[in-house]
C-alpha cells in the first residue's frame, strides 16, 4: 500500500505541478480581466437569475434545478474533508489560495455555463446534449475552423474516469463512512484489508449508501435533479447557520485566524513550524482541493448548465457563478475558518481528513452544553447529505461523457455504466484516505487541461457574447 501511495503521488505532483496551476490562475484572471471584474459587478444580478427561471426557455430541468444538480456535485467532501485535508497538508495559507482561486474561479464557472448553452445541441427525444466536449468540439471550430475533436474525447474519458474512479463516487463514500467510523470507535473489526482496518460500522454505512444512490441513479436526471433541488438548499443552510454559531461563540479569535492564514500563505513555515516549509505546497494544496470544492476550470458543472430551461447563454453562465460563490467563498470559508479558530489544524494532534474538521466542531461548540457530543453528530450528518449529492451529481456527469464517447442511443452501455458506478461506490469506503483523496486529485487535474485550453481559445466568444447581453439587458431595465 505504502508503494501504491508513492506512486500516486509522484504522478499527482506532476499532475498538480506548476504548469496546471499557472493556467488555472491565468485563466482566471484572463477571464476575469476581459470581462470587467464580472464576477463583482454582476453578482447581483447572477442570485437574481438564479431565483427566477426563464419562461419558455429550452431545456430539461429548471435554470435553479441544474444549478441544484451543478451544486450536488460541488457540495459535498470537498466542503468539509476537502477544506480540512488542505490545512491539514498545506498548513492555514492553503485556506488564502483556496479563496483566491474561487474568486477567479467565478468567472471560470460562468465562461464554462455560458459555452455550454450556446454550442448545446437537442436529439430527436428532446434531450440536451451539452457540456465542455460540445464547445471544444464544435466552438473551436466555429471560431478557428480546427479539428479538435479529439481534444473532447480526452475530456470525456478523463470526466468519465474522475467520475467513475475519484471525485464522484470513491471520495464521496469514503468521506461518510470515515465519519461515521469516527462516530462508533468500538465497532468491532469487519475486515482488514492491506492493513486498513474496517469496522462494521463502515461496511453497514458503505452499503446502505450504496443502496440508497442506485434507487436514485438508475432514474437518469430528473430524479437526481428533483432529489437535488430538496436537500441541497437545506442542507448548505442548516451546515451555514452552525458554522455561523461556532465562529460566533468564538469571535475573538477569528482575527488572530485570519492573520494566521494570511501570514502562513506567504511564509508557511512561521506558522506551521516546518512542517510545511514552502509557499508553493500552500498554493498546492489550496488551489487543488479548491478546484476539487467548487470544480470551476474542471469543465463538469457545464454539462448540467448545458441542461437548463434557457435560451440566454449569459443568464445560465450567472447563475452557473454563483455555484462558485455559495460553494467555496460562503461555505468553504467559514469551515476553514472553524478549523483555524479552534486550533484542530495542527499537526501535533496527528488527524487527518474528516476528523480534523470534526476535532473542530467539537472544541469551536464546546462552550455550549453537550456542544462538544453532538458537533460529531451534527457533522456527520452535514457529511452524509453533501456527500451522497455529490455522487448523484456526478453520476449525471460521467455518464453524459460516455454518451458522447459511444452515442446515447447504446441504452445497454449507460445501464451497464451506471451499475459499474454503483459498485464504485460500494468498494470506496474499503480503500484508504490518501490514496483515495491522491487519486481524485489526478483525474482532475486531467480533465480539466482539455477543458482550459477551450476556454483560453474561446474567451472572445465568452467577453463578445456578454458585452451584447449585458447592453441589452440594461436597456430593458431602463
Amino acid at each position: 500500500m505504502e508503494t501504491l501511495n508513492s506512486i500516486l503521488d509522484a504522478i499527482d505532483g506532476y499532475v498538480w505541478g506548476v504548469p496546471l496551476i499557472v493556467i488555472i490562475l491565468f485563466v482566471g484572471i484572463l477571464l476575469t480581466i476581459r470581462l470587467g471584474c464580472l464576477q463583482v459587478m454582476n453578482l447581483h444580478n447572477a442570485l437574481r437569475f438564479m431565483a427566477h427561471s426563464e419562461k419558455d426557455g429550452a431545456g430539461e430541468v429548471s435554470s435553479f434545478g441544474a444549478l441544484c444538480t451543478a451544486l450536488a456535485a460541488t457540495i459535498g467532501t470537498g466542503n468539509i474533508v476537502g477544506v480540512a485535508t488542505a490545512i491539514g497538508t498545506g498548513g492555514p495559507g492553503a485556506l488564502f489560495w483556496m479563496e483566491v482561486a474561487a474568486f477567479l474561479g467565478m468567472a471560470t464557472k460562468y465562461a464554462e455555463g455560458l459555452l455550454a448553452v450556446k454550442y448545446r445541441t437537442v436529439d430527436k427525444d428532446g434531450k440536451v446534449l451539452g457540456g465542455p466536449f460540445y464547445y471544444i468540439e464544435t466552438g473551436i471550430k466555429e471560431r478557428f475552423g480546427w479539428n479538435m475533436k479529439w481534444l473532447a474525447v480526452i475530456f470525456a474519458i478523463f470526466g468519465m474516469a474522475a467520475g467513475l474512479l475519484g471525485i464522484g463516487t470513491i471520495t464521496q463514500v469514503n468521506g461518510i463512512t470515515s465519519a461515521m467510523a469516527r462516530l462508533t470507535p468500538n465497532a468491532a473489526e469487519f475486515v482488514n484489508i492491506g492493513g486498513n482496518s474496517v469496522s462494521i460500522t463502515t461496511a453497514i454505512a458503505g452499503l446502505l449508501v450504496t443502496i440508497f444512490a442506485a434507487t436514485v441513479i438508475i432514474g437518469g436526471l430528473k430524479r437526481i435533479a428533483k432529489v437535488s433541488m430538496y436537500i441541497v438548499p437545506i442542507m448548505a443552510i442548516i451546515y451555514i447557520i452552525a458554522c455561523i454559531l461556532l465562529l460566533l461563540l468564538n469571535f475573538s479569535h477569528i482575527s488572530s485566524a485570519i492573520e494566521t492564514i494570511v501570514k502562513a500563505a506567504f511564509n508557511p513555515s512561521a506558522v506551521t513550524g516546518g512542517v510545511v516549509g514552502s509557499i508553493f505546497i500552500a498554493m498546492q494544496k489550496g488551489i487543488a482541493r479548491g478546484i476539487f470544492s467548487n470544480e470551476a476550470g474542471l469543465g463538469s458543472a457545464p454539462i448540467a448548465a448545458a441542461a437548463a430551461k434557457t435560451k440566454e447563454p449569459v443568464r445560465q453562465g450567472l447563475v452557473c457563478m454563483t455555484g462558485t460563490f455559495f460553494d467555496t467563498i460562503i461555505i468553504c470559508t467559514m469551515t476553514g475558518l472553524a478549523i483555524v479558530v479552534s486550533g484542530a489544524w495542527d499537526p501535533k494532534l496527528g488527524l487527518e481528513g474528516v476528523n480534523i474538521t470534526m476535532e473542530a466542531f467539537s472544541r469551536g461548540l464546546a462552550i455550549i452544553p453537550g456542544g462538544a457530543v453532538i458537533a460529531p453528530y451534527f457533522l456527520a450528518t452535514a457529511l452524509v447529505f453533501f456527500a451522497f449529492t455529490t455522487i448523484l451529481g456526478w453520476a449525471y456527469y460521467s455518464e453524459k461523457c460516455l454518451q458522447y464517447l459511444i452515442g446515447r442511443r447504446d441504452k445497454k452501455a449507460i445501464l451497464t455504466y451506471r451499475w459499474l458506478y454503483i459498485f464504485a461506490i460500494f468498494v470506496g469506503p474499503y480503500l484508504t484516505v490518501s490514496a483515495v483523496w491522491t487519486s481524485a486529485d489526478i483525474f482532475n487535474g486531467l480533465m480539466a487541461f482539455p477543458n482550459l485550453i477551450a476556454l483560453i481559445l474561446l474567451s472572445g466568444i465568452v467577453a463578445n457574447e456578454t458585452k451584447t447581453f449585458l447592453a441589452k439587458f440594461k436597456n430593458e431595465k431602463e
